[in-house]
């Protein structure tokens, strides 16, 4: 796919999901409650929206329809945006900013920031069970996101992530941490958006498969970023992980070693779509653009 396609695709996919975000904000996040301002707060102020682009990439992928997505990619962003509220906070990274501007605890106090976050994984979850889909794809995507946030997936990983602040990590333990912390919820990216295709089992594994590679791209470029970038460039704070004595891929294989690791990764996430033919090429364009981010 042509760099340019691509960035339209991407661009609207964004569209896409920002607009059903807004939508779903409304319903579920009233303005009158404060803890619905917080969340709106950090959940409509920018971002990537990575995962809710794998949500509706792989929905269409799969040959269903975006449109029904939509609501799917809108939750996992809710809920991916709770976790970044709680790791702001003084208890877990201690972070002033996110996304160039204040984080939510700093914007809203800590009291607030919380019941902000919690909202946002109650509402996403009610988006689920009123998404526009078949019955059986809103139980399968429920399940999904659940299994990915828990404490099978993303919570241990953070469980992981403040345990070895203090021990030093080896390189299989760093893998399980972010194939948790990171991983998860970037897998459940196509988890969702196949459970709204109803997509078959086979083309589910491939697509996990190359999610969980482009899970530890993302990582491993995120600890490159942390040391290379500028906070003005990445919006949050640069050099925490060395300041609070993080095992990353930097400290583990050096700047160039991570690169290298990086592209390892890459290179296995592509070679996960090769039977994919060119239906896959917006994903494949993804994880090369997902490699050689600056931000």
């Amino acid at each position: 796919m042509e760099q340019e396609r691509y960035q339209q695709q991407y661009k609207a996919f964004v569209q896409q999901a920002e607009q059903r975000l807004n939508e779903l904000c409304d319903v579920y996040l009233p303005v009158k409650a404060q803890i619905s301002q917080a969340a709106r707060y950090s959940l409509l102020g920018g971002g990537k929206r990575v995962r809710a682009v794998l949500v509706l990439a792989a929905c269409q992928l799969a040959g269903g329809d975006t449109a029904a997505a939509a609501d799917y990619a809108a939750a996992l962003e809710m809920l991916h945006c709770y976790s970044l509220i709680h790791d702001d906070m003084p208890c877990m990274d201690n972070d002033d900013y996110r996304r160039g501007r204040l984080s939510c605890h700093k914007q809203y106090g800590e009291a607030t920031a919380l019941l902000a976050a919690d909202a946002l994984v109650t509402a996403a979850f009610e988006a689920v069970a009123n998404a526009p889909t078949h019955p059986q794809s809103r139980v399968q995507a429920a399940a999904h996101l659940a299994k990915a946030a828990g404490a099978r997936g993303m919570l241990y990983g953070q469980e992981l992530d403040k345990h070895y602040e203090t021990v030093h990590a080896s390189e299989s333990e760093l893998l399980e941490l972010h194939a948790h912390k990171t991983g998860a919820l970037i897998i459940a990216g196509v988890d969702l958006g196949c459970d709204a295709a109803q997509a078959d089992d086979a083309l589910c594994t491939v697509l996990q498969h190359y999610a969980a590679e482009l899970g530890l791209v993302f990582q491993i470029v995120d600890d490159i970023l942390d040391v290379t970038a500028t906070t003005e460039e990445l919006g949050k704070p640069v050099g925490s992980d060395a300041e609070n004595d993080k095992t990353t891929f930097i400290t583990l294989y050096g700047l160039e070693g991570a690169r290298s690791l990086a592209k390892q990764h890459n290179d296995a996430a592509l070679a996960a779509l090769a039977d994919l033919g060119p239906e896959a090429d917006f994903l494949r364009e993804m994880a090369v653009e997902l490699l050689t981010r600056s931000k």
